[in-house]
């Protein structure tokens, strides 16, 4: 009998290659292609009055040179503004060459194409560009201030405002018996995978048709923009994502300005053309995240529960908004976790700073808002003198009150709707894995050693899955192997493992007979991307209905060949066979041979199809309604997003002379639903962590007064090693189906992330005795909060 696959640990496929150094990135494509470098703007803010390429133009080696007077039609025009929203009435985009203005340190200016990178960056380094300088605006409180503009047409800096409401909030803080105020702040961090950006395109000039080879997060996205910009029909563009070295959110990010000018200059110079990302251009072009400013109103009864919160924050979208609002309308919406406030207002506005775009970095704005909340509860829990656990399990959605409407709306224009969980369970685990319940008396042993120690918690709910739709093909071979397409990108989710796992229970295949490719426009024109948690809930939904499909009928034609009732039929090991009499049967490979008509044959497994061998000469040899090959097509569009839970738990110690923080124990309870493959999800939850710890304990982007980034290397921009994330994080699931799909699931993604600033605040304000207002923290931050408290 073929063993159930999905939920089990079943090592991934891809892994063998990739330990072996055979992987193919974009920078291993195309050996001889011409390449590109990009000349950057140096400053934040200017207006450029001139650009001189005389220098350039007889280099040796040197094909082309581009600055926006040289581009045309839709390449002229701004970048696309990817998601409108009616709340974001001053959105503007970034050109793909600067036309007039500059407005943040790093913008693209200038292009030139040469026989090698070298070349390339000598000759941008002799192209001058004279400039005005104009005042930049740099951090949230002087884009609030807007004393200076970073967009002349831009009043007060906002590109929006946008509020939801649920009761009145403000009238039922005034009635509460207790009320707090908090001012948080979030610095700025940053996606920084290994492999930065990259693209390589090859125009062929007989079939006029554009190869593109891009790192990304979506094939059909970029494969869309550049048939736009380029004003071509979308069936001369193929999108092809070979492996890519992490993703994180940054290249969900598209079209950036070299995924256009890279297939222009290869359409123009008839070579394939090649970009490579370096570090530094990483830091200061692309994307960064998270930095907001929170000012939260709360009240609340002797038991700590909500009775009104009312919260306003400012995000910082950076110079340009070409991925609309999602990340502050996810902080507005997913602030608000496993609770159930009686009332709840947000107000956000969004800015724009001359600084680096912002778009989505993996838990895109849920850090922040779990932060916003769990920081309440805190405080709530602080100012009653109670448990912060027990503040928080008062606040909780109940198991019996899903779906639960929490009356707003979220990033997919659809109404927040937790479909599942049991949030009490899940605290309840995570008391007992992190020891929450002893570790007083651990505090006195560490006290009395001169020790200090804390230990924090905090609770989140994710929305994943959103849609609007995915899409699988899956092809039975005459071999009896099985090739399954998905248009999803994968960045090292372990795509290859998951569906081959899925298929091969529905299909009942051997898993090692599934083959799964990503990510390439010719095989799937049809995707969205992989983004928000919903690889496994989209595609994952998407794989098992086309399964089911070729499952459907592979029995029909089966029931013909074994002249059986297709309700007698099982499908075991590939071999489609009677259920109770196994020797009659038929390998799932000739049925495939069967589902095509023939009236060739070209070996002898084809002559079995042939127009002499088999058919009814009474009916058409393919049917009304069907088509040839065993194959099925399936899409999967959801009703609404699925929304996965999970908690953390820390327990630091403070060095009392350094204040270095040293973590000692890590736990996580986690509810994505039906677990597929639970190392896989596990080691999602791993990933997460680390980048958790870095961003609430390292990492953050820092700029000048003028709007340089003062640390725009790996040198500088401090990230933590194997030594500084915990050896150890022990992990329980909770599985709670959704509802909303055909196989229960709910995304795993970004969980490990998601609670990482809050969960870290908590336990340090524990250790400490006073409050953490402000991540991430380092050990002189913490040491100078330390010196404060002392004086005050």
């Amino acid at each position: 009998m073929t063993t159930r696959m999905v939920g089990e640990k079943v090592q991934r496929v891809e892994d063998d290659r990739l330990l072996r150094g055979r992987g193919q990135y974009v920078d291993d494509l195309m050996p001889g292609a011409l390449e590109v470098a990009v000349l950057r703007s140096p400053h934040a803010h200017a207006r450029i009055v001139d650009i001189d390429v005389e220098a350039v133009l007889d280099v040796e080696g040197v094909h082309a040179v581009y600055t926006y007077d040289d581009l045309s039609g839709a390449m002229a025009e701004p970048l696309p503004l990817l998601i409108p929203h009616p709340a974001l009435t001053h959105g503007r985009t970034q050109y793909a060459l600067a036309r007039d203005e500059v407005n943040h340190v790093g913008e693209a200016i200038a292009m030139v194409v040469a026989d090698d990178r070298y070349i390339a960056e000598d000759a941008v380094a002799r192209i001058r560009v004279d400039y005005d300088f104009l005042p930049p605006v740099v951090g949230l409180p002087a884009a609030r201030a807007a004393d200076h503009l970073v967009h002349d047409d831009v009043p007060g800096n906002i590109a929006a405002r946008l509020e939801q409401q649920v009761g009145d909030a403000e009238a039922a803080i005034a009635a509460a018996p207790h009320r707090l105020s908090l001012d948080l702040d979030v610095e700025r961090s940053a996606c920084t995978p290994i492999e930065g950006r990259g693209t390589v395109a090859r125009w062929d000039t007989d079939s006029h048709r554009l190869q593109v080879w891009t790192s990304t997060q979506t094939s059909t996205g970029v494969r869309a923009a550049v048939a736009a910009k380029l004003e071509l029909d979308l069936g001369q563009v193929d999108v092809i994502t070979p492996d890519v070295g992490g993703g994180f959110g940054v290249k969900i990010m598209h079209p950036w300005p070299e995924e256009l000018l890279v297939p222009m200059a290869a359409m123009a110079l008839g070579r394939p053309v090649k970009f490579t990302e370096d570090r530094r251009e990483h830091f200061i072009s692309s994307a960064h995240e998270r930095a907001q400013q929170q000012h939260v109103d709360v009240g609340f009864d002797d038991d700590g529960r909500l009775l009104g919160l009312s919260v306003e924050f400012w995000h910082d979208n950076g110079a340009y908004t070409p991925y609309g609002l999602i990340v502050p309308i996810i902080t507005s919406t997913q602030l608000l976790g496993p609770y159930k406030p009686a009332a709840y207002k947000v107000v956000f506005e969004s800015l724009y700073t001359n600084t680096v775009i912002v778009t989505p970095y993996r838990g895109a704005g849920r850090p922040q808002g779990v932060y916003a909340m769990e920081r309440t509860m805190d405080a709530i829990a602080a100012h009653l003198g109670k448990d912060r656990a027990d503040v928080r399990a008062v606040n909780f959605i109940q198991p019996d009150e899903f779906p639960y409407d929490q009356g707003m709306t979220f990033q997919d224009g659809r109404p927040l709707i937790y479909d599942s969980g049991d949030f009490p369970e899940s605290l309840a685990k995570l008391r007992e894995l992190v020891g929450w319940d002893d570790f007083e008396a651990f505090r006195e042993r560490a006290r009395a050693e001169g020790r200090r120690v804390g230990i924090g918690l905090a609770c989140y709910v994710e929305g994943t899955g959103v849609g609007p739709y995915e899409g699988a093909h899956i092809q039975v071979e005459t071999s009896g192997r099985v090739k399954v397409a998905i248009g999803l990108t994968s960045q090292g989710q372990g795509h290859q493992t998951v569906f081959a796992q899925i298929v091969a229970d529905e299909l009942g295949v051997p898993f090692e007979d599934v083959e799964v490719v990503t990510g390439d426009t010719r095989r799937m024109a049809y995707a969205v991307g992989t983004f928000a948690s919903r690889a496994a809930v989209m595609s994952g939904s998407a794989v098992a209905l086309a399964a089911r499909r070729t499952r459907e009928k592979a029995l029909r034609i089966a029931a013909d060949a074994l002249e059986a009732d297709v309700e007698d039929l099982e499908i075991v090991d590939g071999t489609v066979r009677v259920k109770g009499a196994p020797s009659a049967q038929i390998a799932l490979g000739t049925v495939a041979v069967l589902s095509n008509p023939l009236r060739y044959a070209f070996d002898e497994a084809s002559k079995a199809a042939t127009q002499f061998t088999v058919g009814d000469p009474g009916r058409p040899p393919v049917a009304e309604g069907e088509e040839p090959g065993l194959e099925g097509r399936e899409f999967y569009s959801p009703e609404r997003s699925t929304f996965a839970n999970g908690m953390h738990a820390v327990i630091v110690e403070t060095d009392p002379d350094t204040a270095e923080i040293k973590i000692l124990k890590y736990a996580v309870v986690h509810d994505c639903g039906n677990l597929i493959n639970p190392m896989i999800v596990e080691g999602q939850i791993h990933g997460g962590v680390a980048q958790g710890v870095g961003g609430a304990l390292y990492e953050r982007m820092e700029y000048d007064e003028y709007g340089q980034l003062l640390n725009a290397s790996f040198m500088d921009f401090l990230m933590p090693y194997i030594t500084e994330v915990p050896d150890r994080i022990d992990i329980d699931h909770l599985e709670t189906p959704s509802p909303l799909n055909p196989l229960g699931l709910k995304g795993a993604g970004e969980a490990g992330v998601i609670p990482s600033a809050a969960v870290f605040a908590s336990a340090i304000e524990d250790a400490e005795g006073f409050p953490i207002t402000a991540m991430p923290i380092s050990p002189s931050e913490l040491f100078e909060l330390r010196r404060r408290h002392e004086d005050s």
